[in-house]
């Protein structure tokens, strides 16, 4: 059976790898202003980088294997559920590490030097707020991950378009 790949299947995909490059890269090789490898080095030990890429990365690798098993077919139940649950709470802990603290200044003064350390010198476009600045490329991943969570809430509500067969037609003599 051929797998008929939808467009929102095709972005989820295209938002799950580009999270999985940022998820591998973002404290171990230097992007210019986007990130500063030596400050997060300075605040967390290499054995604490490479665990927590690991984790972070594996988990990415887990949701696109998923989407890659099904894609262009129905997903099961179980399928739909694990991706919009694992995706949820990786957003949710994006939103007590970053969001929450900047927004409501809840867990604020526990981040707010480290963050400072490891991204003050990185670029950011938001204002500061509860002395907290979300820089570029988080405010970025997170907004992949928010779109990548709304596309699989969308490819889990929604199931490939069915064919329409088509009547054929009698010709009379």
């Amino acid at each position: 059976m051929k797998r008929k790949i939808r467009l929102s299947e095709r972005g989820l995909l295209l938002g799950l790898y580009a999270i999985l490059i940022l998820m591998l890269f973002q404290d171990w090789v230097p992007l210019g202003t986007l990130n500063d490898v030596d400050a997060v080095s300075r605040v967390h030990s290499f054995k604490d980088l490479l665990v927590s890429m690991l984790i972070n990365a594996g988990q990415i690798v887990l949701l696109i294997f998923i989407v890659r098993l099904f894609i262009g077919r129905r997903y099961p139940v179980w399928a739909r559920l694990w991706l919009i649950i694992h995706q949820g709470f990786i957003f949710a802990g994006a939103l007590m590490a970053w969001w929450i603290p900047y927004l409501l200044g809840i867990g604020a003064e526990e981040k707010a030097e480290s963050y400072r350390i490891m991204f003050g010198n990185t670029h950011a476009f938001l204002p500061e707020m509860n002395r907290i600045t979300p820089n570029t490329l988080h405010t970025g991943l997170h907004a992949v991950l928010l779109i990548c969570l709304l596309l699989t809430l969308y490819l889990s509500f929604t199931g490939p378009k069915k064919k329409k067969k088509r009547k054929k037609s009698r010709r009379t003599h």
